[in-house]
């Protein structure tokens, strides 16, 4: 196997790679950067790929995007056969500096292989698209995105033919194909050419309409009048929301909502923010403050992709309380069921993840729900929906994930900002008609059922030598076990697959005062996740239990 040096001279100096690309390289002098390009390929995981954009085997770029998505068409013949070349897969992309072009190659790259591509003309939201996948029967999808992630990544989201992210054991299918492409033996097709002959085909606003209609039929019954009375401040962050988001709100009749404006043009260098993820209480300062401003009642936004969201509360003091995802969607769950408890499916549940705050679950259970946990990652609480209707043995009423992301309703099988706002919009106001704030609904919510103190620590390792790092936290951990602290009661090893789920490499620890913390390697990026539910009598005292939970972790990462 070529060693770094040696992909990197051929890079640089083959005339298969573009004049751009090899300038790019020639330009480099940092041998830690040049080895961090090509000391391994671009990882291709359980949900696609995403990493830095640039030249080499370890970025995100044109040559890395042709061979997964020709690895991605040799799957999906080998899986479909000729019914692959009657279904298509469908192909969208977001706001980042060169999704577009991106998108384009990943659909003349399946239409080379014989497979029909249905492309947006337009940004889109990445559950749109996996809506459509659905709607239009595909037997897959491609979305060029890399989330919430800041503008020098882009990434690349697969799809099954649910609509669902790729599942681990589809997902393993897939990359034994891209591992067999070489990279300088990919084939695309002239667009021309594949427009002339049936295999391209442009998707636009009749499909974005059908699946705003979706997010729609979710809406409870509200009166115009509350409707009016909301006052709402929006910020898509740079990103594909703007469009769907307000039609969804204005066709319902909320007309009190208005827009940051500095933040509604499409930007993929997301110039007003420091990163574009809703879930940080700095990307959402703009419409903050515009919100406290306008003396509105709640700011909301959506990330470049629209799947995430983030939101703070307007008190009735016109100060502003910042909420976690854990606490919105703990909020959207009790709204949700005590608008539904006497219209709910047979048997129903919620479905959260390993690393979701109880909360939601507790409130689930309130209303005679069942709580499902499933591993972290949206595509597994899509999977385990597609399981359970399947079966009919229990009724998906809601999903969702610590990282700020829900899913109402079966119309796809990824997190959707779209509908979330809708719901936290029809939430507020419903609330404001009876002369409550939701501040005043989430601290009822913790006199019932005690505080919970939701926390997330990102220890980030950059380069080869973090890589290395991350991997060996884990390892480190187990080694030590149940003897990090006398507090613990025991401890879960997610590698070894327990509770039926997949095996992945989570360790999670349950301590004697019903508080956990779980700990796992970012499957996007460079960087240990370490979250933490702390049930606790009140703030203060969770605050200090919190502390006290992270320096047991931190100690450990310093000694490595």
């Amino acid at each position: 196997m070529a060693d770094y040096r040696e992909k990197y001279e051929f890079w640089k100096n083959s005339s298969f790679f573009d004049e751009a690309t090899r300038a790019e390289l020639a330009a480099l002098t940092d041998e830690k950067e040049i080895e961090d390009r090509f000391y391994r390929d671009l990882e291709f995981g359980t949900g696609g790929a995403r990493g830095l954009m640039g030249a080499g085997t370890n970025r995100f770029n044109s040559y890395n995007v042709r061979r997964i998505s020709q690895g991605f068409a040799a799957y999906l013949l080998k899986t479909f056969g000729e019914d692959a070349k009657k279904r298509g897969v469908a192909v969208a992309f977001d706001t980042r500096n060169n999704s577009d072009k991106y998108a384009a190659q990943t659909a003349l790259t399946m239409c080379a292989a014989g497979i029909p591509a249905y492309l947006y003309t337009f940004t889109c939201p990445t559950p749109m698209l996996s809506f459509t996948v659905r709607d239009l029967g595909c037997v897959g999808g491609v979305i060029i995105t890399a989330s919430h992630n800041t503008k020098e990544y882009n990434g690349y989201k697969a799809y099954d033919e649910t609509g669902c992210q790729l599942y681990p054991y589809t997902a393993d299918a897939v990359i034994a194909e891209v591992n067999k492409i070489d990279i300088t033996r990919t084939v695309t097709m002239d667009e021309q050419e594949a427009v002339k002959k049936g295999l391209l085909k442009y998707l636009g606003d009749e499909e974005m309409e059908r699946y705003i209609e979706a997010v729609k039929g979710q809406a409870d019954y509200l009166t115009d009048g509350a409707k009016a009375a909301l006052k709402a401040v929006y910020t898509p962050l740079h990103g594909a929301g703007l469009v769907p988001v307000t039609k969804v709100l204005s066709e319902l009749g909320y007309t009190g909502i208005s827009l940051v404006k500095a933040q509604t043009v499409q930007d993929g260098n997301f110039p007003t923010v420091t990163s574009p993820n809703p879930g940080d209480e700095s990307a959402m300062e703009l419409a903050i403050k515009q919100a406290v401003a306008e003396g509105a009642d709640i700011a909301v936004g959506s990330d470049p992709d629209a799947d995430r969201i983030g939101m703070a509360i307007i008190e009735k003091d016109g100060t502003a309380r910042f909420l976690s995802g854990n606490q919105i969607c703990a909020l959207l769950i009790n709204y949700v069921l005590m608008r539904r408890k006497d219209r709910l499916g047979p048997n129903p549940c919620i479905i959260t993840t390993v690393v979701t705050s109880e909360m939601g679950s507790d409130i689930a259970r309130s209303y005679g729900l069942s709580a499902e946990e499933v591993l972290t990652g949206f595509k597994f609480i899509g999977e385990r929906m597609t399981r359970l209707k399947e079966s009919g043995e229990k009724t998906f009423e809601f999903g969702y994930e610590e990282s700020n992301g829900c899913l109402i309703g079966d119309y796809a099988r990824d997190k959707d900002s779209a509908v979330a706002i809708m719901k936290i919009c029809e939430m507020a106001a419903f609330y404001k008609a009876h002369g409550k704030g939701l501040g005043e609904v989430l601290d009822g919510l913790y006199e019932k059922f005690g505080y919970y103190l939701d926390h997330l620590d990102n220890y980030v390792f950059t380069g080869k030598e973090g890589a290395e790092k991350i991997a060996s936290i884990n390892k480190k951990l187990r080694e030590i076990g149940t003897a990090l602290s006398p507090d613990i009661a025991y401890m879960k090893d997610f590698e070894k697959g327990v509770d039926g789920l997949p095996p992945s490499d989570v360790l999670k620890y349950w301590f004697k005062d019903g508080s956990w913390m779980a700990i796992r390697p970012s499957g996007t990026e460079p960087k240990t996740k370490v979250y933490y539910c702390i049930h606790d009598n009140d703030q203060k005292a969770a605050a200090e239990n919190l502390a006290k939970k992270q320096k047991l972790i931190k100690d450990v990462i310093d000694s490595i």
